[in-house]
C-alpha cells in the first residue's frame, strides 16, 4: 500500500469520526473565546486516538494542542471552531430559516474546517505509527478567528516556534492551492466623552460626543482620498450616545477597522486617524480615549509547503459529492436571483470543463485548480490570524468546496451548506489532502529545511506582533 492509499483508506476508515465532528461543532455554534464544547468535543476526540493533549495554550482557555509522534519533523495541523453572530440556520435549508434559541452559525465553515484539521492530523499519526518513522504530528485548536485574533495570542506565546511547517484550508465555493496574500489590519476603539445637557433648555451647556464621533467620521472620509489604493479602513458604532434626542450625549464610541498589504501600512494609516479623532475631540471640545485592540499580519504563502499540499490534493482528489450533495447544491442555485444563477452556471461550466446543463445539474466545483507561484502575487482581500503564524513557520493552505459558487462567506447559506453532507464531504476531502502533505514531508524532511530558508528569506527574521503587550485574551 503507498502513501496515497494508506491515507485514503486510513481517512475512510474514521470518516464517521470526521463527519461527527463537523457535525457536533455545527451544532454548538459558539463564539470566540466561547467555545467550550467545541474545543472539548475535539480534545476527547484526540485523547481517544492517543494525542496527548494540553489545555489552556497563550492563558485562552478553548486553545490546546494534540501531540503525537518524536523527533523531527514537526508538523502543525491548524484547526479553528469558531461561529459567527446572527447566522443561525437549519442545514441544508435554501430558504432563511433560523433555528429557534440560537443566534450564531458557522457561516465561514469554521465546523468543517476543525473537523478536516483533525481527520489530517489522525491520518498522519496513523501513519508515523504503521512505519515507525520519527516525526511529530501537532493539532492546534485556535479559537476567535473570526473577530478575537485568537493565532496571534499563541504567536506572541511562542506556541508554534518549535514546528517545520504548518498546514490549514479554508471552506470556499471551489477547490484550490489557498496561495495568495491577505491583508493586515489593526482594530482600534476611540472613546469619546463630553458633557450632557438638555438639548433643548441650555444646549450651550453641552459638549456632544456624538457630534465628535460624526466629525471624525466625515475626516475620514477626506482621509480615504489619500492612502494607498490596497488599503480599507472600515467602522461601526459601538455606541450612539443613547436614544433620546433631547438629551446631549456625552458618551459615543467608534470601531475602527484599518486594512492594507502589511501591517507598517496600517500603522501609518492609523496615526493619522488619530490625528483626525484629536481633531474632532477639539472642535466639539471633548476629549477622545484611543484603544488598539489588535490585529493581524498579512499572511505568507510559502512556495514549498504550498506546492507540497497542492500537489497532496491533487493526488487525492476533490471532495466526493454524490447526488445528495448535487441535490442541496441545485436548491440553492434555484434560490438565487435569475441574473446570478445564470452568471454562476456559466463560470461553473467553464471551471469545471463541462456543459452548463451538466453544471446546473451538479452545481458543485469537482476540480482542483493548483498552486502556482504566480498565485503568490495575488491579494485576497480578507485577513486571518492564519497570517501571523506564516511569519514564524512555513504555511501552506488549500480551498475545499463547501457551498455551490459564488455563495459568500458569512452568510446564512453558507452557514445552511456547511452544515449538510457539503461540508462534511469539503472536510473528508481537506482531511486526506493535508495527511498526505504531513507525509510526505516525513518521507523527505528537507522539504521543511527549504520552506524554512524561504521564509527568513521573506521576512528576515522579523515579525511585529500586533497586539500590544497590554492586552491579553479574554478568559
Amino acid at each position: 500500500m503507498n502513501e496515497a492509499q494508506f491515507i485514503r483508506q486510513t481517512v475512510k476508515e474514521k470518516a464517521a469520526e470526521i463527519t461527527g465532528i463537523s457535525q457536533g461543532l455545527w451544532e454548538y455554534g459558539e463564539p470566540g473565546y466561547q467555545e467550550e464544547k467545541s474545543a472539548e468535543l475535539i480534545k476527547n476526540v484526540l485523547k481517544a486516538e492517543n494525542f496527548q493533549v494540553e489545555s489552556g495554550l497563550a492563558g485562552i482557555p478553548t486553545a490546546f494542542r494534540g501531540r503525537f509522534g518524536a523527533g523531527k519533523p514537526v508538523i502543525g495541523i491548524l484547526a479553528e471552531f469558531d461561529a459567527l453572530p446572527d447566522l443561525s440556520q437549519k442545514a441544508g435549508v435554501a430558504q432563511r430559516c433560523p433555528i429557534p434559541g440560537k443566534q450564531f452559525g458557522h457561516g465561514c465553515g469554521h465546523n468543517a474546517l476543525g473537523a478536516g484539521a483533525v481527520g489530517a492530523a489522525i491520518a498522519a499519526k496513523e501513519y508515523l505509527k504503521a512505519n515507525s518513522l520519527p516525526g511529530t504530528i501537532e493539532l492546534y485548536g485556535c479559537p476567535a478567528e473570526e473577530s478575537g485574533f485568537g493565532k496571534v495570542f499563541m504567536v506572541r506565546a511562542h506556541c508554534f516556534d518549535h514546528l517545520d511547517m504548518a498546514f490549514s484550508w479554508h471552506p470556499g465555493d471551489k477547490n484550490s492551492s489557498m496561495s495568495e496574500r491577505t491583508l493586515a489590519y489593526y482594530q482600534i476603539r476611540f472613546d469619546f466623552l463630553g458633557i450632557s445637557s438638555h438639548a433643548g433648555a441650555a444646549p450651550e451647556l453641552g459638549r456632544s460626543a456624538l457630534d465628535a464621533c460624526e466629525l471624525m467620521n466625515v475626516g475620514v472620509n477626506y482621509l480615504r482620498e489619500h492612502v494607498i489604493s490596497s488599503a480599507k479602513i472600515h467602522y461601526a458604532y459601538l455606541d450612539s450616545g443613547g436614544g433620546a434626542p433631547n438629551i446631549v450625549p456625552a458618551h459615543s464610541s467608534l470601531l475602527y477597522f484599518i486594512r492594507a498589504p502589511k501591517l507598517t501600512q496600517c500603522k501609518e494609516i492609523l496615526e493619522r486617524i488619530k490625528k483626525i479623532a484629536e481633531g474632532a475631540a477639539l472642535m466639539t471640545e471633548t476629549t477622545v480615549s484611543i484603544h488598539l485592540l489588535g490585529g493581524l499580519n498579512d499572511t505568507i504563502p510559502n512556495p514549498t509547503a504550498s506546492k507540497v499540499l497542492s500537489d497532496a490534493f491533487l493526488e487525492m482528489g476533490p471532495p466526493e459529492f454524490g447526488e445528495p450533495e448535487f441535490q442541496i447544491g441545485r436548491e440553492f442555485l434555484d434560490a438565487m436571483p435569475g441574473e446570478q444563477r445564470e452568471r454562476v452556471i456559466r463560470s461553473g461550466a467553464e471551471r469545471n470543463k463541462i456543459s452548463r446543463e451538466a453544471f446546473a445539474k451538479a452545481p458543485l466545483d469537482t476540480v482542483i485548480q493548483p498552486f502556482a507561484l504566480k498565485m503568490r502575487n495575488g491579494m485576497l482581500t480578507f485577513s486571518t490570524d492564519v497570517g501571523d503564524v506564516s511569519y514564524c513557520v512555513p504555511v501552506g493552505q488549500l480551498m475545499a468546496a463547501v457551498g455551490i459558487p459564488e455563495t459568500g462567506l458569512h452568510t446564512w447559506q453558507f452557514t445552511a451548506q456547511a452544515g449538510s453532507s457539503i461540508g462534511d464531504q469539503a472536510a473528508l476531502a481537506a482531511a486526506k489532502a493535508m495527511g498526505l502533505a504531513c507525509v510526505h514531508v516525513y518521507e523527505n524532511p528537507k522539504l521543511a529545511d527549504q520552506a524554512k530558508k524561504e521564509l527568513l528569506e521573506e521576512t528576515g527574521g522579523m515579525y511585529l506582533c500586533p497586539v500590544p503587550d497590554e492586552v491579553q485574551p479574554p478568559k
